[in-house]
């Protein structure tokens, strides 16, 4: 759910096209509070726009109403793959604790990413410790924030990572999802 102050996906939309590219903004907001659920709800409304959208959505995977998995789904070709299972014993000495990701799904990912042309709207969910503090994970996300190759770009960062976010990105704006 949204919090009060939350814009609406094509609120942000908006905003976002209505300034010069490429702009950013960072959607954060704390485990379960429904990010991706948001970004599900942008990626449609600029598909209603008929906007080019590219990048990566990562929807959990639920099993008896426990998330034990994250898949990752291309935006551009709708391919869908595993990304990440859930530790059975959270690893304290990993950069992500709880989950165990695969590295073919990473590299995938990281070419898709390098694939992406000209776009409207990119969306990136989720940059997390990996990307913003070990420089792995999805690292080509971070080169093609740094291209010319969109218009308006939505990074989603958890709250922990809100700060080192915002000082590679001064100038985004921010969107705090919130449990309703």
């Amino acid at each position: 759910m949204m919090s009060a102050t939350t814009p609406t996906p094509a609120d942000l939309l908006a905003r976002l096209l209505a300034e010069p590219p490429p702009r950013v903004a960072l959607v954060t907001g704390d485990s379960g509070a429904g990010k991706t659920t948001w970004c599900r709800s942008l990626v449609e409304a600029a598909w209603q726009r008929g906007l080019r959208v590219a990048g990566l959505l990562s929807p959990p995977v639920f099993e008896q109403g426990v998330k034990t998995g994250i898949d990752l789904l291309d935006l551009t070709t709708g391919e869908r793959r595993r990304l990440a299972a859930r530790r059975p014993v959270p690893d304290p000495d990993a950069a992500v604790r709880k989950w165990l990701f695969d590295d073919a799904v990473v590299d995938w990912a990281n070419a898709v990413l390098r694939r992406v042309e000209a776009c409207d709207v990119l969306l990136l969910d989720e940059l997390g410790p990996l990307e913003l503090l070990h420089n792995t994970g999805f690292v080509a996300a971070l080169d093609l924030l740094e291209s010319d190759r969109y218009r308006a770009g939505v990074v989603v960062v958890r709250p922990t990572l809100l700060a080192e976010a915002a000082r590679r990105w001064p100038v985004a704006a921010t969107v705090e999802i919130t449990r309703g």
